[in-house]
Parts: structure tokens; sequence; C-alpha cells
């Protein structure tokens, strides 16, 4: 018998062994309860790879009686799944097929829509899975055809079992009893990052090279951090977990929590994305602090160009100055809410022409130069005058409002006391 990965030799034969999903695999779950019922829908398993779902489709298969076909997305065509199609009702599969895609979201149209025939068989039952949101990446027809159960990250706590038993295995298939510490044991469950997978190759390697001594295979924890190095990164710039830590690290400076923001813009880099931290920093700059200190936008522009010059590892401090700073700083979004309703306006319609004296008079042509009436704000005192900027549709229409902090309440302060002297005639 040819060499079987530790992952696969482990893999849970039945659900009562399958690591966490709890909330869909427990005992009032309704996933197991369509399995232990038998007639299985048309599923379309989501989450993140190493959480169990190429396993819970084996188990569905065994329990329903349906010989496994498994597919993989990537390198898979529609020739291949004409040629699990052929097998039904054959000696192969008697009591149909299970087809299990995985990776569907890569898939294109054509062929998603080519599983329609296949899935509206009664003797060929589909399960999709993805890493990768399916409301984005699978076609509504298939979508509307199957039902979602979403899987989610394991904890470091879920993951030591299957651990433990991977060690005991492996002592068993070597012939020699492993010395791993409880300490390395935790370390292999949270460094994973939720893959069980990842833990049992982990696991695998660390025992085949492990050093006998007194009898027995030694594992120390420098080798296990060698062997997990990375591992707890999950990060794929095209994908869900890009957006994610991006939208997370400026929901958390945005809402002041400069722990969380390290931790996110921590995750970026180790994934070395410095471009998409770079440039969320910059946006989080002036949507999120902006008017309460604008100063804050060229201050990150200097830590952003400082984090591009020097690059990674350095670049961290940079940006790790950044992040705290804005985290910390006082928060306003009026301006750019108040170009948001704006551009609403515009959007619908609301526009109207440029009041004559704010025209460009030097685009009059010949003949028909007009008396403009612009008032130049220069020529008067505290360099303002009342006079129409907005189109006589808009006029009186409100788009910004002066936000609570000091900076904004300052502004406003000014204005008032300008309006003010000039409405009771006073000269400056």
């Amino acid at each position: 018998m040819g060499y079987r990965p530790l992952a696969d030799e482990i893999r849970p034969q039945s659900l009562e062994d399958v690591a966490g999903q709890e909330h869909i695999l427990g005992r009032d779950g309704l996933l197991r309860r369509l399995i232990e019922k038998g007639d299985i829908p048309n599923l379309v398993f989501y989450g993140p790879s190493g959480t169990g779902k190429t396993t819970v489709a084996g188990i569905i298969a065994r329990q329903s009686g349906r010989a496994l076909r498994q597919i993989n997305a990537t390198t898979a065509s529609l020739s291949d799944i004409k040629e699990v199609i052929a097998d039904v009702g054959t000696m192969l599969a008697p009591n149909g097929v299970l087809l299990y895609l995985d990776e569907i979201q890569y898939f294109n149209k054509k062929q998603q829509q080519a599983l329609l025939e296949v899935i509206e068989r009664g003797d060929v039952t589909l399960i999709a899975s993805t890493t990768e949101n399916p409301y984005f990446y699978i076609y509504n027809a298939l979508l509307s055809r199957c039902t979602i159960f979403e899987f989610k990250q394991l904890t470091p706590a879920e993951v030591r079992p299957a651990v433990d038993r991977g060690i005991t295995l492996m002592s068993e298939r070597l012939g020699t009893e492993a010395v791993v510490s409880d300490e390395i044991r935790d370390f292999i469950s949270s460094a994973c990052g939720g893959d069980v997978r990842k833990a049992l190759n982990a696991v695998e390697l660390l025992l085949n090279t492990a050093v006998e001594k007194d009898g027995k295979l030694q594992v120390t924890m420098a080798d296990a951090e060698t062997v997990a190095q990375r591992s707890a990164v999950r990060y794929d710039r095209d994908g869900d977990a890009h957006y994610d830590l991006l939208s997370a690290l400026q929901k958390s400076i945005r809402g002041s929590d400069p722990d969380a923001a390290c931790h996110y813009l921590a995750r970026l880099l180790e994934a070395g994305d410095l471009i998409s931290a770079c440039r969320r920093l910059m946006v989080i700059a002036c949507e999120d602090v902006g008017l309460a200190w604008p100063q804050i936008i060229p201050i990150v522009k200097a830590c952003v160009d400082a984090a591009d010059m020097l690059g990674l590892p350095e670049a961290r401090i940079p940006l790790g100055d950044a992040a705290v700073l804005m985290a910390t700083a006082p928060k306003s979004n009026t301006a750019h809410v108040a170009l948001d309703d704006a551009m609403a306006d515009v959007r619908g319609g609301k526009t109207g022409d440029v009041p004559r004296h704010l025209q460009n008079i030097h685009a009059d042509s010949a003949g028909m130069e007009r008396e403009q009436g612009y008032l130049y704000p220069h020529d008067y005192p505290d360099d303002w005058v009342e006079q129409q900027y907005l189109p006589d549709e808009l006029t009186g229409r409100t788009y910004y409002h002066y936000g609570a902090n000091k900076a904004e309440q300052a502004a406003r302060a000014y204005w008032e006391a300008v309006k003010k002297r000039r409405e009771n005639g006073e000269k400056v």
C-alpha cells in the first residue's frame, strides 16, 4: 500500500468525530438532522479550508449509500462531470452518485449552468464547496437549487483532539513513543489557523523528523515553531479574507480601538500586503478622522511614504504609528458625508445652471460679454461677502453639517462671528 497522508488516514468516519461545527452538526444542528434523515438535498458548503467540508461530504455519501465522486473545479472540465453521470445506474453507482465539487468558484458561468441539468436528476446529488462567499461566486440559478451551510474556522480547543489523535497514530506508525508536551500540542493547535489539515501535516512532519533519545521521539518547541511559521495567516488577496481584514482594520480605527487596529494591521503585514494596508490607512485618514484633525492627512501620508521607502519588515514601524495615532484621534466624517449627499443630488438630476456671477467670463464669445456681478470676497472684511453660490434649483440646500469635535466647532464659531459682525454692520 502506498503512502497515505496522516490527515487522510485520521479523517473522521462519523459526525461525532468531526471537529467543531456544532452550529450545524451538533445534536440539534440542521445539517445533522438532514444527514440522519437520509433525504439529502443539493448542498453548498462554504468556509475556510481544513474545517471539515470534504469529510462531511464523505460521511453523507456513506450514510446515504451513494457512490462518492470527487472533482476539483480548478482542474476539472465538463467532460469529467459527464463521466460521473455515466456511472449512474451501473455497478459502480447502483444507488446513484454524490458529486462533490470542490472549489466551485473556479467554474465559469457556462460550466455552472451545465450543472443545472445534473442536479435536477434524482440520481445525482451535488455537494459543492467553496472558500469564498457563495453569493458572489455561484450563479443564482444554481444557488437557488441548493441549501447553503457555513463551516466556521475552528478554535484551538476544537483542533487539539485531532492533534492528540495524530500524535498517537504517528507513534504507532513509527513504532516508537513520541514525547510531545502539552505546550507544543497547544501551540500546534493554535498556530494552524483553525485548519485541521495544516495541524496534522505539522504533526506528521514533526514526528517523521524527530530525534530519538532514550528510545523515544523527542519533539521540540523550536521545531514546532519552524514548521508552523506563518501557518495561522489565512489570506488570499482576491478573496473574502482580504476585504474582511481591510474592513476590520478601518472599523477598528473608526471605533477608536488601537489594540484591534494593531491586530488587523499585523495580519495584513504578516501576509505581505503592504500596498493594501497603506491605501486603506490613507482612506481612513480622510474618511474617519477628517476635519476633526485635518493635519492627520499629511501625517499619515508621510507614514505611508516612509513605509513604501523602507519596505517590510521595517515598514511596520511608520504604519503602526499611523494606525495607533488615528485610532486615538478625534473622529469626523462630516466632509465626505456632505460630498456623498451632493453627489446623490447630482446623480438624481438636481443640478441647474451655474449662477451667472460664478461663470468663467473669459469663455464668453465675442460680442456676448455681459456684466457678471461677481463679488470678490478678498475685497471685503474677513474675506467674506454674502452672495449666492448654489444653482437656483438648489438654493438653501445644506450638505455640510459641522461635527461636534473641537476643530469643526472652532470653525463654526469663527464663521458665525464673521456673519454676526456683518449683520451688525461692524467693520474690521
